[in-house]
């Protein structure tokens, strides 16, 4: 892989992160038009790699929020008090809930998915088009994200595996069909994803399958930097697209996308 390569498929991940695009997505379609899976164990290293500078992203622009749901939970615990950083925190898990159990039961069977399989993420595309869609014609509220409502976009954020459906768009779209403030569903997708994120990468560390060796770190390094910076941008962006109602211009993109993608399969 060149440097310039890794950069590119740096920004495509710290974009499509969060962005409602499908970051796993745009990353198979980017990997196919570049050529840069032929080494599967080198991938998977540079797909966690990209994964954990987006986390990073999150964690930075999210650090108030973190800090105090961190020292709420602790006050809690101190004074055996159910505060609201202990409720919000306890949502965090029941979503988590879903994702871990699709991830372990099926893990295999996504991963076959994955590897220039373009007609399936062309389909999904369209799919994350359709409710984006719904989303941007959904009411205003003012409802925060419940226990109840917390499982299930979990499960949203579970079927987000699949290669095209984006994990921001179900997660936040879902979140508002459920009648949720829209800044709040914004707020809930992007820190319930970090533990995820962190605990996947520490399972493929423990497990062994990211292979180290032969590694070219300098490309990694590219790549990190390059999704930690524009995962920065595109984090601070899509909460304002989403305050504003403006999802059905990304809805536009996934559905042109997702159509070149279905048509580059038969070519």
């Amino acid at each position: 892989m060149e440097i310039i390569d890794a950069i590119i498929l740096g920004i495509i991940q710290g974009l499509t992160e969060f962005l409602p695009v499908s970051s796993s997505g745009h990353l198979e379609l980017g990997k196919a038009i570049l050529g840069s899976n032929s080494i599967p164990e080198e991938s998977l290293l540079f797909t966690v790699v990209l994964h954990f500078a987006t986390a990073l992203s999150t964690i930075v622009i999210f650090r108030k929020d973190i800090v105090e749901i961190i020292s709420g939970v602790f006050k809690g615990i101190t004074t055996l008090q159910w505060t609201e950083a202990s409720k919000f925190s306890a949502k965090i898990v029941l979503s988590m809930i879903p994702a871990v159990i699709i991830g372990y039961k099926y893990e295999s069977d996504f991963e076959k998915l994955f590897g220039n399989n373009i007609l399936l993420v062309g389909c999904m595309l369209i799919v994350t088009a359709v409710l984006l869609i719904l989303a941007d014609r959904a009411k205003k509220t003012h409802k925060k994200v419940g226990l109840r409502d917390s499982f299930i976009i979990g499960i949203a954020q579970g079927i987000a595996m699949l290669p095209g459906i984006s994990r921001s768009g179900a997660t936040i779209s879902i979140s508002v069909l459920l009648g949720i403030d829209k800044t709040k569903a914004a707020r809930f997708s992007f820190l319930m994803v970090i533990p995820l994120i962190f605990g996947k990468i520490a399972k493929d560390i423990l497990e062994g399958q990211i292979d180290y060796n032969n590694s070219s770190f300098t490309y990694l390094g590219a790549g990190f930097i390059a999704a930690f910076i524009s995962g920065l941008f595109a984090c601070t962006w899509m909460i304002s697209i989403v305050k504003k109602s403006k999802l059905t211009y990304f809805a536009i993109y996934c559905v042109i996308v997702g159509i070149t993608a279905i048509i580059w399969t038969f070519l």
